[in-house]
């Protein structure tokens, strides 16, 4: 199984260790810049590495494109990869507008090749009980609480990179939650409040974003979130009838009314992703998380996009280019 890798950052470098052990071969890697992506691909075994994506889709012996490019690159670089015929993983967002995922979707299923998304939340082992006996009702969710807060007024990500493209709250942060919580209430659910900031002089984005979901069954999802937060916080909560889970997972840790517990690192459920997908594709079977199963989600962000639009007037910003 041969595989290209798309991206050098750090999702670049998480689902590269995944592969390592795989019976798969490290076929291209595809960057931006030509001294990163030649350190990198020796770094981790890639045969060759190329500036030119549609180089690397041309070669016949690439079986799997996996995609870690800047979220705003997702659909085009997809749409690429779907046309020639290769089996593509997508880092989360699928796109950042729902027109763009749509299309995604629509030309992976016509094409016939597994497409499937990174959104490690769904594989985190210890939501799938949880899941299962909220559907099966013996265990009814109430309240999912998902929280991302950050201080992030320069471009610099969580390895001390400094990037050359800019992030979005709504459109890739809290996606993974959105994501998350409907999974969890079983795609049910539709946006009853939503707060996106203006535009900070600086960044040149929103910073920040509160979105309330709710069901039929009078359950909710509530996301909020900041760039401008000095305290570092990424967690989810899950209240059920009987009991509460708190994943922490920056502290790598799941509190329960019994108390605290250790679980495993992000990286490690990212992980789960990388394998899956590779499993996925030579069993011939869907992956973990098909494509089309993300839309519920970005169905409520672009409800929540819409009502910016609506106030501040539909816009191109740093990190989110509309197409033409």
């Amino acid at each position: 199984m041969n595989i290209c890798m798309v991206g050098y950052g750090m999702m670049g470098v998480w689902h590269s260790d995944a592969l390592a052990g795989e019976d798969c071969r490290l076929h291209t890697l595809v960057g931006r810049r030509a001294d990163q992506s030649e350190e990198f691909a020796r770094r981790y075994g890639y045969a060759r590495w190329t500036l030119d994506l549609d180089e690397a889709l041309a070669d016949p012996e690439i079986d799997i494109v996996i995609i870690a490019s800047p979220s705003e690159t997702h659909p085009s670089f997809a749409l690429k990869s779907i046309a020639a015929g290769k089996h593509t993983l997508l880092e989360i967002p699928i796109a950042m507008t729902l027109e763009e995922s749509e299309a995604v979707v629509a030309a992976a299923d016509a094409k016939g090749v597994t497409f499937g998304l990174c959104h490690p939340m769904r594989l985190q082992p210890e939501y799938r009980p949880i899941r299962e006996r909220a559907l099966d009702g013996s265990d009814p969710i109430r309240h999912i609480a998902g929280r991302f807060f950050i201080h992030r007024l320069s471009n610099v990500g969580a390895t001390g990179y400094h990037r050359s493209w800019t992030d979005n709250i709504l459109w890739h942060h809290f996606t993974h939650f959105v994501d998350l919580g409907l999974w969890l209430l079983d795609f049910e659910g539709e946006l009853a409040y939503s707060f996106l900031g203006p535009v900070h002089p600086g960044t040149g984005i929103p910073m920040e974003c509160i979105l309330s979901i709710e069901t039929a069954r009078n359950q909710t999802l509530l996301v909020s979130g900041s760039y401008h937060a000095r305290e570092r916080v990424y967690d989810s909560l899950i209240v059920t009838d009987r009991e509460s889970y708190r994943l922490d997972i920056l502290r790598n840790q799941l509190v329960t009314g019994d108390g605290p517990r250790a679980v495993a690192a992000e990286k490690d459920n990212l992980s789960l992703v990388t394998r899956d997908f590779v499993a996925a594709v030579r069993n011939g079977r869907p992956p973990a998380v098909p494509g089309r199963s993300v839309l519920p989600a970005m169905r409520v962000l672009d409800a929540a996009q819409r009502r910016w639009d609506a106030v501040h007037g539909r816009q191109s910003l740093p990190g989110r280019q509309l197409p033409d």
